[in-house]
């Protein structure tokens, strides 16, 4: 059963750089860089399971036009559900505690499953590169006529 994600407005860009400001804070100086900041925004537990969505989706999901699907597509498919299912849950169910845990899962996502040639094992430049995409996106999304303000 895939992953569905139910229709939603696009991340502000002010939002994107709020959650990966988290994450690179807590990439580049642990828990004690970002102590606190949980309790301080409520909002930030769903700023970063969308952007662990907009990471992880793409890369474990069966590509739909691919011509040679294979049995580890699925599995690769079914662990992105599950865990974006459970990030989702947890989310939910806990915001404030769930902050921490849904950044390191996106961390730790990077680090051992995104491959990026350009920065040859540095988590902090693939994720600042990721942040610098995520931006013009979502800039590009919100002065689109009919867009999102």
């Amino acid at each position: 059963m895939p992953y569905l994600i139910p229709p939603r407005t696009p991340l502000t860009p002010e939002q994107v750089e709020h959650g990966f400001d988290y994450l690179l804070a807590l990439q580049m100086g642990g828990g004690a860089a970002v102590a606190g900041r949980a309790e301080a925004d409520p909002e930030l537990a769903f700023v970063l399971l969308r952007l662990a969505e907009d990471i992880i989706w793409p890369v474990t999901a069966v590509d739909e036009e691919s011509t040679d699907p294979c049995a580890d597509s699925f599995a690769l498919d079914e662990v992105g559900c599950v865990l974006l299912s459970a990030l989702r849950d947890w989310a939910r169910d806990s915001p404030t505690t769930a902050v921490p845990g849904i950044a390191r899962s996106i961390i730790r996502f990077v680090e051992n499953v995104i491959p990026d040639p350009d920065h040859h094992g540095d988590t902090h430049a693939t994720l600042k590169a990721m942040h610098d995409e995520h931006l013009v996106l979502t800039h590009a999304m919100h002065s689109t006529p009919g867009g999102h303000h």
